[in-house]
């Protein structure tokens, strides 16, 4: 439920617990202001998930119940603040997985019911997208934002505190996901993203010949081309390689494959954002998401904005991942615009950020 009017206790200190539980990471944070992190403890399950090469939507919602009120007392611990000391909560409610998202969003339910505390459910991109405020404390609305992570490439323009506009999406894969599925395909394994990031550092970008896919009239990503050229080229360089005896690495190294897909995908994404920016005039970019943590997209992106006299905003890779204290920042800005959720409020797996 939105309310148009402005809160009567509206304050620069208000005190928002967030909890995010979207997928595979059990987190809370205690967030003063909007912006000054007190808490925020992340419970991980990629090691369990890594020996099936991927996240098991069941497993992660039983690790979900077992994870979640340890999380939120070792946050109000971590704090010094008490649950009488919130002044509001606000739970991640979509998209994301939804078994994940309703252990997350029934925690915050019961501790608002008990505690009387207003509620407020977040759009988990909205979430990415605030964590560049608990860093940067000189930005504000409007500026663009690059969301990048393994469901979402979106480019988005944040009109104020909790209003956006997308001005592209991917319209296949995500940059993310595309990353993952080469990851396994090259036997880097899981989660892959962080992987190939690690091996393509000392590998050479131009090694192997990739597309970049470009939409008529349209900044929309579409990433399902230069992931099947990616791995065309390399179901080639494994029969030559057979021919011959050897693996395929001793034909391209593993490192320079994996910078050659990393640079492809980060050209596109930093391309159509430098064009974003060019059509709407505004000064101010920030980078978002889960694959907001890579260092190949941070570097370029920061080159490109500087070449074009840009401010650009980044978080620290911890709050690119996903975690609650953005969730908290985002919930922040969404009370003071009025918004107030009751008991009735649900889990949508597929809430999309301007809907």
């Amino acid at each position: 439920m939105i309310l148009s009017e402005q809160p009567s206790e509206m304050r620069r200190d208000l005190l928002v617990l967030g909890i995010e539980s979207s997928c595979d990471e059990t987190a809370a944070a205690v967030v003063a202001g909007g912006r000054r992190i007190l808490s925020n403890v992340i419970a991980s399950q990629a090691d369990l998930h890594r020996r099936y090469g991927g996240v098991v939507p069941e497993i992660a919602s039983r690790m979900h119940l077992e994870a979640v009120i340890p999380v939120i007392d070792a946050a109000l611990r971590e704090a010094k603040r008490s649950l009488a000391d919130i002044d509001v909560i606000a739970a991640t409610r979509g998209p994301g997985l939804v078994g994940a998202l309703l252990v997350g969003l029934s925690a915050a339910k019961g501790l608002a019911l008990v505690t009387g505390k207003p509620l407020v459910g977040v759009q988990h991109i909205a979430g990415h997208v605030a964590a560049n405020y608990l860093t940067d404390p000189d930005l504000e609305p409007p500026f663009l934002c690059l969301v990048v992570s393994g469901a979402h490439s979106h480019i988005v323009q944040v009109d104020t505190g909790d209003r956006f506009h997308i001005l592209a999406r991917t319209r296949d894969d995500a940059a993310g996901e595309a990353f993952d599925k080469i990851a396994r395909a090259i036997g880097l394994g899981y989660p892959g993203g962080p992987l190939l990031d690690r091996a393509a550092r000392d590998g050479r970008s131009d090694a192997v010949e990739l597309p970049r896919t470009t939409l008529a009239d349209s900044l929309d990503f579409s990433f399902s081309g230069v992931k099947t050229a990616a791995l065309n080229q390399l179901n080639r360089l494994i029969q030559q390689a057979e021919k011959s005896g050897r693996t395929w690495q001793d034909l391209v190294p593993l490192a320079d494959f994996a910078a050659s897909f990393q640079q492809a995908i980060v050209d596109v994404l930093v391309d159509h954002t430098m064009q974003a920016a060019a059509r709407t005039g505004l000064r101010r970019l920030a980078l978002a998401g889960g694959v907001a943590a890579n260092s190949c997209l941070r570097r370029c992106l920061q080159a490109a904005a500087d070449q074009a006299g840009l401010i650009l905003s980044v978080p620290p890779p911890i709050l690119c991942t996903d975690n609650a204290a953005m969730i908290a920042a985002a919930g922040y800005r969404a009370y003071l615009g009025g918004q107030r959720d009751d008991l009735s409020l649900d889990a949508v797996p597929y809430l999309d950020l301007d809907g």
